[in-house]
């Protein structure tokens, strides 16, 4: 078999253009699961106590909290990071399925026969099939840059950028959730000074406290059931595209030094340390190519 032959056999697999990939994304079952559970949890927590829910119905709190919640983040926030954030929050609620790990680095692999055997500008005409966006734009720049520091700087500066991004809108909600409990408790106050109105009547004194403290429950509800854990979820969603942005990034950088296909694949498999069964799966290709010599 002729080397060309040969390179040629080790090259990646033709792809459809990532643009014409069906795009799998369908609502994230586990936020549904988590708002359903606050949700019944509440609804019961109020039925037991015999109190028809109606009484926790009051649109001066609500409109004191939520109006409150929504104004200190006008104040705090810059108009640019406030739609980021909205964009972000919205996003929770879907789920795209995440890209394979096993699957990225085989595809990496593949790239490596092909830079080993010819250079890397060998897979500049594969560039356009890759099948992740962050991947394809580090193997074009692995291409195109001279030195490597300068594709690892060009990576490096792109995967900060996001992860600010990320943290940003996270910082933004937790900030919200840090002002929603004060915002209720003024809420209350209101309630109480208008309960103070009506002093000489005992029932309407006693209707007025309770509906005053609803808008404390407005604010705590709001802060630690909506605010604050959607904060936590970006942080953990941008943690989980790090993870993958580094992945591709070493890839890129194993492919620009010419590195032997068998090390690429053992140096990337360091990130699927607490992936399942990543340890059987690495063995399992493994295997595979020292029998067919692929």
């Amino acid at each position: 078999m002729s080397t060309s032959t040969a390179v040629m056999g080790a090259a990646p697999r033709s792809r459809r253009q990532p643009e014409d990939l069906p795009k799998r994304i369908s609502l994230d079952a586990g936020i549904l699961a988590g708002v359903a559970i606050v949700a019944a949890a509440m609804v019961a927590g109020i039925a037991i106590t015999g109190v028809s829910a109606g009484y926790f119905l009051q649109p001066t709190g609500l409109l004191i909290v939520v109006g409150g919640t929504c104004g200190v983040m006008l104040i705090t926030t810059p108009r640019s990071a406030l739609l980021l954030t909205l964009r972000r929050t919205l996003n929770l609620f879907s789920a795209a399925d995440p890209p394979s790990r096993e699957d990225l680095i085989e595809e990496i692999v593949a790239y490596a026969k092909v830079v080993r055997m010819k250079g890397v500008l060998a897979i500049e005409p594969e560039i356009d099939g890759v099948s992740h966006g962050f991947l394809r734009e580090a193997l074009q720049l692995a291409v195109c840059v001279q030195e490597r520091y300068e594709l690892l700087t060009a990576l490096e500066n792109k995967i900060r950028l996001a992860e600010r991004q990320s943290e940003a809108a996270a910082k933004v909600l937790e900030v919200a959730g840090g002002f929603t409990p004060t915002i209720g408790v003024l809420g209350t106050v209101v309630g109480l000074i208008d309960v103070l109105r009506q002093f000489t009547s005992l029932s309407a004194v006693g209707y007025g406290v309770g509906a005053a403290f609803t808008s404390t429950i407005y604010g705590l509800g709001l802060a630690n059931l909506v605010l604050l854990p959607a904060a936590h979820r970006i942080r953990a969603a941008a943690a989980e595209t790090f993870d993958l942005q580094e992945l591709m990034m070493e890839g890129a950088l194993c492919l620009f030094d010419g590195m032997h296909p068998r090390m690429v694949r053992q140096r990337l498999h360091s990130f699927l340390h607490g992936v399942p069964d990543a340890d059987r799966s690495l063995r399992t290709v493994e295997s595979a190519a020292e029998a067919g010599r692929v």
